[in-house]
């Protein structure tokens, strides 16, 4: 079977998924928060057709040291952590070692949130309507990480919006957000990158630069508005 491209590279599917956004995402004040890395890209163009802020929600999986696909739960920016009570239970797994993972995966993500935010503050959360952006979604696992997460600080709204998905995906995740906005739900869906003519990693340096130019393009409209 051949497969043809929807996007020619984020920057294409943000503004196309920008598009979608914008019809159903009015709320001023809105808040777009990209999980690194390839869906800042994505949440840069869906941020500036919005007139929203752009920030980074970074999700660290817990996952065993012996299996690493296996998640025991997650951290997210905000200091939030959310288990898998049951899976635990059913592993016996003692606290000492839950937390150890935990402590691990906190420098890491910590690593993260000041290399890519370099000393500027997260952007709050509380009572605000929040895009969480991906490119894309295959099973989901970071996003709903994302979202149990972020229900925990306490926003007005949560919509998940990806350019594209599996359309069970984006069904099942109508279950725990406010709204869903997927583009394209390619079937037979195989993966995000296939959907793509470049699927090239975005870079650190990337991130940190998009982040940066959000922030000048915020001020202007600021000034702009006032």
């Amino acid at each position: 079977m051949r497969i043809h491209p929807i996007f020619r590279d984020r920057v294409h599917a943000g503004k196309t998924l920008a598009d979608r956004a914008a019809r159903t995402v009015r709320d001023p004040g809105s808040l777009v928060l990209a999980l690194p890395r390839g869906g800042v890209p994505v949440g840069f163009e869906v941020a500036r057709v919005l007139q929203a802020d752009l920030d980074v929600f970074l999700v660290r999986k817990l996952g065993l040291p012996s299996q690493e696909e296996l998640a025991i739960g997650a951290i997210a920016s905000g200091g939030v952590r959310v288990l898998n009570e049951s899976l635990i239970r059913d592993l016996q797994l003692p606290q000492n070692l839950i937390d150890h993972i935990t402590v691990r995966e906190e420098h890491e993500l910590q690593r993260r949130e000041d290399l890519y935010r370099q000393g500027r503050p997260a952007q709050p959360v509380h009572g605000h309507t929040v895009v969480l952006v991906d490119d894309g979604l295959a099973t989901g696992a970071s996003m709903k990480a994302a979202t149990q997460a972020l229900r925990l600080q306490e926003p007005k709204r949560i919509v998940v919006a990806v350019p594209v998905a599996a359309e069970e995906t984006c069904d099942e995740f109508r279950k725990y957000v406010d709204e869903v906005v997927c583009a394209y739900t390619p079937a037979p869906f195989l993966a995000v990158g296939v959907w793509y003519e470049d699927f090239s990693q975005t870079t650190d340096d990337e991130v940190q630069r998009l982040l940066r130019d959000a922030e000048r393009q915020a001020t202007v409209q600021h000034h702009e508005a006032t």
